[in-house]
């Protein structure tokens, strides 16, 4: 069976409040294990349609940490997924927003690895670049759209554009 196609919505000002609660519920609930909680992905670009799930990275100091405070997150009603490979060596949990097949999307992704990860810095990265330069955003966003169209919201053909797209991307913030 075919997985239900990619859902996107215009851009949500509640997706900062949302992330805002995440972050201190995290900070709260993991005691100091994770030092850091930044929101990433199109729903941290004021303006930008999205996929209505708030992406967030939750940075341990410590690889040691990770385990424990996956435990913890885990405990804030987050399942853990498989880690996409981007993110290289993380923990992926995710709150699920219905349970039913029908519904895949989640409402919260949390990617937890070290601050100094190679997928901390280049999200980030790409996070900030997105909103400094509002040109290359609204081009993503068109990109994003007209393939997600093309592709009639298939989930695997989404996410293999939106890798082309990162990594051109990754390329032009590398050479500025």
């Amino acid at each position: 069976m075919a997985s239900p196609p990619v859902r996107l919505m215009h851009f949500d000002p509640r997706w900062r409040q949302e992330f805002e609660q995440t972050r201190s519920s995290i900070l709260l609930s993991c005691e100091g294990r994770v030092v850091d909680v930044v929101h990433v992905g199109s729903t941290a670009i004021s303006g930008l349609i999205a996929r209505p799930t708030i992406d967030v990275l939750a940075g341990v100091a410590d690889i040691s940490m990770m385990e424990s405070a996956a435990l913890l997150i885990e405990g804030l009603n987050f399942r853990r997924e498989a880690t996409p490979a981007w993110a290289g060596q993380s923990i992926a949990l995710c709150k699920p927003r219905y349970a039913t097949p029908d519904h895949p999307d989640p409402t919260h992704c949390v990617y937890l690895m070290q601050t100094s990860a190679p997928a901390w810095i280049q999200a980030v990265s790409i996070r900030d670049y997105l909103r400094q330069n509002a040109e290359t955003a609204l081009d993503f966003e068109e990109a994003k759209v007209r393939r997600w169209r093309s592709g009639e919201g298939d989930r695997q053909q989404y996410e293999a554009d939106k890798a082309i797209f990162f990594a051109h991307l990754i390329d032009q913030i590398d050479a500025s």
